[in-house]
């Protein structure tokens, strides 16, 4: 079977960042598929290169997330533009899987099925256009009109859809109840993290303080000022817990100059890194920190980064609701950081410094989800079992 993976946001685990895309191509093709990547990088010129036995086509449209917002919408224009190029010189694939965001890599998808008569599968990542709307306060009627119908026709042209988590499948079935929808969420990469755990009923924690890691992007929809307000918090208090913040985004120079200002020296700024960067600090952790704004459209994330603690065997606190937030109560993997009442979670905080046996099991647990509910190579297998048992393809 061959296929054609398009993915304007691909990266490689030496890039840092999401590599959903890159496990996903590689278990295609160790299935036997013939897998071709289509991405964007910000060189000059196109690239190709190989991760393995896939050919990932590198086209050059230039994208940050600081950009304003027309130049990432004339950045998603180009992909769009630039892919179809590519497109009609390359051998034609049995099927295309296309992943979101930006939404405008499902008209490609759009495009090919009426031009060239192949089918695509389209993989929803967040809720579009309801995040954008929600995160950049857009107010027209108009625009979001349009949003909502360019949504909506890549979800009647495609022939399948994937979800990221159960939110986002109920919110697409909720509005188009006929489409076959597909739940492949995040994943852990349980070979390559791998938890030490090493009890220490009487660990001092003057010695060795309690420490919170949060990595990833650092930008406005990721609420992070949060962060730091339990940071004050702490200090205020007297308590001997260290936050740490490791990553890039627009948010960061606010961030840094926010902690200078108050004088938090229980706070680290960790330069962005790979994933072998992530992993030695998750490893010095004791709480994996998931934040996001306040938003409802939000809560349906599947962010990477708790499936990487929970393959290390960190217990978890999120400041949102959802999904995710209802996993972490039932299986008893962490904490909620009420936003309205800090201190509902300092007192927890304080009975896992007084029973350090807890935060092991509940590490435990969480390490034994990862193995049972999200391990990669079961991702893997789905995604080429949903794709390899259509007969219809051509």
């Amino acid at each position: 079977m061959r296929i054609i993976y398009i993915h304007q946001y691909y990266l490689r685990p030496e890039q840092g960042g999401a590599v959903r895309s890159y496990h996903l191509s590689q278990g295609l093709s160790k299935e036997g598929c013939t897998v071709e990547v289509i991405t964007a990088h910000n060189e000059k010129a196109y690239e190709l290169r190989k991760d393995g036995k896939v050919n990932v086509h590198y086209l050059a449209v230039p994208y940050e997330a600081d950009f304003p917002v027309w130049k990432r919408i004339l950045a998603f224009y180009r992909f769009y533009r630039e892919a179809k190029k590519l497109i009609e010189s390359l051998q034609s694939p049995d099927v295309f899987y296309i992943s979101s965001t930006p939404l405008t890599t499902g008209w490609i998808g759009v495009w090919a099925k009426k031009a060239l008569g192949i089918p695509f599968v389209f993989e929803v990542r967040d809720l579009w256009p309801e995040a954008p709307i929600q995160v950049l306060k857009i107010k027209s009627r108009i625009i979001q009109k349009l949003l909502y119908k360019m949504e909506a026709k890549i979800y009647q042209e495609a022939d399948k859809i994937v979800s990221l988590s159960p939110g986002i499948q109920s919110n697409i079935n909720s509005r188009f109840p006929d489409k076959k929808l597909v739940l492949i969420p995040n994943f852990s990469d349980n070979s390559f993290f791998k938890p030490k755990f090493t009890l220490d009923e009487k660990r001092d924690f003057d010695k060795q303080p309690l420490t919170f890691l949060y990595s990833g992007a650092i930008g406005e929809v990721n609420g992070l000022d949060q962060f730091l307000d339990l940071a004050i918090e702490a200090k205020r208090l007297a308590k001997n817990w260290r936050f740490e913040m490791m990553g890039k985004g627009n948010s960061l120079t606010h961030l840094k100059e926010k902690a200078l200002q108050l004088k938090l020296s229980n706070v680290d700024f960790i330069p962005f890194g790979d994933k072998s960067a992530v992993k030695r600090q998750l490893e010095k952790a004791d709480f994996a920190y998931i934040s996001f704004l306040p938003l409802t459209a939000l809560e349906s994330s599947s962010p990477n980064k708790f499936f990487d603690a929970l393959a290390m065997g960190l217990p978890t606190i999120v400041n949102f609701r959802g999904w995710i937030y209802e996993l972490i109560y039932k299986e008893e993997i962490g904490f909620f950081h009420n936003l309205s009442d800090i201190s509902l979670l300092i007192k927890e905080l304080d009975k896992v410094e007084s029973n350090p046996v807890r935060l092991q099991q509940m590490g435990q647990r969480a390490r034994k989800i990862a193995e049972r509910r999200f391990d990669k190579k079961e991702a893997q297998r789905k995604l080429f079992d949903l794709l390899n048992s259509e007969q219809h393809w051509p």
